[in-house]
């Protein structure tokens, strides 16, 4: 297992480091870039299964510490999955803002030209479908980023309590040995002083029977 989670962690910082060429990368050859990161993203997908198979795998003392570190690994990579969907997003909304005002600069009208202000009006109703469907998107990823941090938040508290349950439990153990030692002290205290009480009265006996 260490040795394809580690290969796993170094594939995925090779791709964190090749998605900032995203942005310099020319337009005719960013398709083939895109389609070679969401590629190597898939196979690093595909080997967190196996590497959740082999977490289930280990030992009972290992087992948690394992699951948590692939689904570290997990959580890196949807987001490299994420940023690369965001960019194809905005990719595809350049290209199609172009294409429209190529078209819009390309058409010829003539001054009695009556279709003149429908072809003006669909595209600026285009666009504004466009930039508020790029909007609602946008709103969808942050707040699926808020949701995933909160789950990481709360996985933090989680391991927080455990670990005072666990302190709790140690002291809750630590008194219950007390109170057993008390206990067994208090039956040892109470049979002295039956036998003292014997005692005394033994001694009284034997003297007032000598005085008599």
């Amino acid at each position: 297992m260490e040795t394809l989670y580690h290969q796993t962690n170094k594939q995925i910082h090779d791709v964190q480091s090749q998605m900032g060429r995203l942005e310099t990368t020319d337009r005719e050859s960013v398709h083939l870039f895109e389609n070679e990161l969401q590629a190597r993203i898939d196979q690093i997908f595909n080997q967190l299964e196996r590497l959740e198979i082999l977490a289930s795998k280990e030992p009972p003392n290992r087992r948690q510490n394992a699951k948590l570190r692939v689904d570290q690994l997990k959580y890196d990579v949807q987001h490299l999955q994420t940023a690369l969907g965001n960019f194809q997003h905005r990719r595809y909304a350049r290209e199609v803002q172009e294409k429209e005002r190529e078209e819009l600069l390309s058409r010829s009208f003539t001054t009695n030209d009556a279709d003149t202000s429908i072809p003006i009006d669909e595209t600026l109703q285009f666009n504004t479908n466009l930039y508020n469907a790029h909007r609602r998107v946008d709103d969808l990823l942050g707040s699926g980023s808020s949701i995933l941090n909160g789950l990481r938040d709360q996985r933090s508290t989680l391991k927080g309590t455990h670990k005072k349950m666990l302190d709790v439990a140690n002291m809750l153990g630590l008194s219950n040995t007390v109170m057993r030692l008390i206990e067994k002290r208090a039956v040892q205290d109470k049979f002295i002083m039956m036998a003292g009480m014997l005692a005394t009265c033994l001694v009284m006996f034997l003297v007032v029977k000598y005085l008599s």
